[in-house]
């Protein structure tokens, strides 16, 4: 690092740069002469040594002021050009040779391999106690350091009044960016964003610079010089990480303090996110069981305005709109590990976009999100719908939830309307939801489209109901268990596109007669006349209630 401020203290770096150590009363006594690299004396000094010996490089690590009074230089020019350049090749910040015995003026071997390597090079015209240089330059490094912790503690006592003044993650993150001057991430354990915070390259919004770097480098730092540090507190099998913050230098190089203040930042966060997690979790799940005691009976609907008025929910005067989105049956409480309030908390920064009032609630034990929009009318319901449904998935990518089976979320929406409406309205979208599983995926769902389905769910345990779809669809079943090409493909796609053979030989990408070969031998397996609408109406129906039998 060479980079240095007016006071030649290297803030960033918590040290001092070469030319503060030469304004020292010690070194500045011994009437310092720069033969070499006077442009690098910006450079950081770390430590000051003082040595003699020809092999004094091996004992250095790089970042030191180096004090000699020549004898280990050598005799020869190859052996001074040869200390010059391992030292060079070390990294020290600076070498200081003493005038005196063993030379009155540097030779010019070593003059000119200093300003070769770039090496800031120092004669003393007089002699100076090195003990004394150590000290001076040793104290104004601790003081470097000092000054550092005190700008970390800065950052850190501005978070802590932003806490106690109502600010939350969003607040401490913007401290922090302002802070670094580059954009700052809080991401899960695995590598979900969270928040974001500051700007990226001539005010490139932080999201660009995630998407672009750190989304598609999870496992290691997105560029040479980041800061990535770990949260604590996270449950089981995190490794005690409960989140993780990123600092990416987009903007301007992160140093040690920066680090520092991260790592107080990081503190601070995880007490914040414990606390808003536990209060995120119990205020969704309670919204939750509102909507749930709504749905099944146990609210009254002429009670139902005042306790949504206590949860925050003010709809107006206009139609009021269900959705549930399902998660999916293997996805229990305790298995998202905390996620459920991560969740939560995302779907909600996501539906403020829609511009509606809103009431969201999760039930994980059911592994639903639960909604209620209040619409202006009934016309907007399907616009209104398509930003749900999309915020809804956008909530769900950021929270990092698994998902059973590798299975999508289903979103369906359920009939606008009043009060009584929203009870019924949020049951019979809950159980269409169920119903909904293992059909292709869609934005969302009407529900009024699927009655159907929901109709073949509630018969799902009926053995009527398997009966009737072996009866149906069991001869093409075996012949699909046993012959190639399958052909129960063939008949799922001829009745979706209710009979239509142009269109189905089209997705299926088969020609006309092989098409109809197919549609023949379907026929013959099954007994049936596929041009018969009563066939079609059963079949299509057995084809729905096999996704709910055994």
């Amino acid at each position: 690092m060479e980079s240095g401020t007016d006071s030649g203290y290297d803030t960033q770096g918590a040290g001092i740069t070469v030319q503060r150590a030469l304004e020292l009363p010690g070194l500045r006594s011994g009437l310092p002469e720069v033969l070499a690299g006077a442009e690098r004396l910006g450079r950081t000094v770390r430590w000051v040594h003082a040595g003699e010996v020809p092999h004094i490089a091996s004992l250095l690590k790089g970042g030191e002021l180096l004090l000699t009074t020549g004898y280990g230089l050598g005799t020869r020019p190859a052996e001074q050009r040869a200390f010059v350049r391992t030292l060079a090749e070390r990294g020290i910040a600076a070498l200081v040779v003493e005038l005196g015995p063993r030379f009155t003026r540097l030779p010019a071997a070593l003059v000119d391999t200093a300003r070769s390597a770039g090496l800031p090079l120092v004669q003393l015209h007089r002699e100076v106690p090195f003990v004394t240089v150590t000290e001076e330059v040793h104290t104004e490094i601790v003081n470097g350091h000092y000054a550092l912790l005190q700008r970390a503690e800065e950052v850190h006592r501005r978070c802590t009044q932003a806490l106690l003044g109502g600010g939350g993650v969003p607040h401490v993150l913007g401290i922090l960016a302002d802070f670094a001057a580059n954009p700052v991430f809080l991401e899960t354990a695995d590598g979900q964003l969270l928040y974001a915070a500051g700007s990226g390259p001539e005010g490139a919004d932080p999201l660009q610079v995630w998407e672009g770097l750190r989304g598609q480098h999870k496992d290691e730092p997105p560029l040479a010089g980041s800061v990535l540090v770990d949260v604590p507190g996270g449950g089981p099998g995190s490794g005690g990480v409960r989140a993780r913050l990123v600092l990416l230098p987009v903007r301007t190089p992160l140093a040690p303090v920066h680090r520092m203040a991260a790592e107080r930042a990081a503190g601070i966060l995880a007490v914040v996110l414990m606390q808003a997690r536990q209060e995120e979790e119990l205020a969704a799940r309670g919204r939750g069981d509102f909507l749930t005691d709504l749905a099944e009976g146990r609210v009254a609907a002429e009670d139902a305005p005042a306790q949504a008025r206590v949860l925050g929910f003010r709809p107006g005067s206009g139609p009021l709109l269900p959705v549930v989105m399902r998660l999916g049956d293997a996805l229990s409480p305790d298995e998202s590990g905390g996620g459920w309030a991560v969740l939560a908390r995302a779907v909600s920064e996501e539906l403020a976009s829609v511009g509606v009032p809103v009431l969201l609630g999760v039930r994980p034990v059911e592994g639903r999100v639960l909604v209620l929009l209040g619409l202006r009318a009934e016309p907007e319901r399907a616009a209104v719908a398509d930003r749900v449904a999309a915020a809804l998935r956008a909530g769900v990518g950021r929270a990092g939830l698994p998902r059973p089976g590798g299975q999508p979320p289903v979103m369906v929406v359920g009939t606008a309307g009043g009060w009584p409406s929203a009870a019924s309205g949020l049951r019979h979208a809950a159980e269409t939801a169920t119903a909904a599983q293992g059909l292709p995926d869609r934005p969302w769902y009407d529900a009024r489209r699927l009655d159907i389905d929901l109709l073949l769910w509630r018969l799902r345990d009926h053995e009527d109901l398997a009966a009737f779809v072996d009866r149906a669809l069991g001869p093409l079943l075996e012949h699909d268990r046993r012959s190639r090409p399958p052909l129960l493909p063939t008949l799922t796609t001829y009745l979706a596109h209710a009979g239509r053979k142009a269109e189905t030989a089209r997705e299926l990408h088969l020609n006309r007669q092989t098409l109809y070969n197919r549609l023949a031998r379907i026929g013959e397996l099954l007994g049936t006349d596929l041009d018969d609408p009563q066939t079609v109406l059963a079949l299509s129906l057995a084809l729905r209630a096999r996704r709910h039998v055994s």
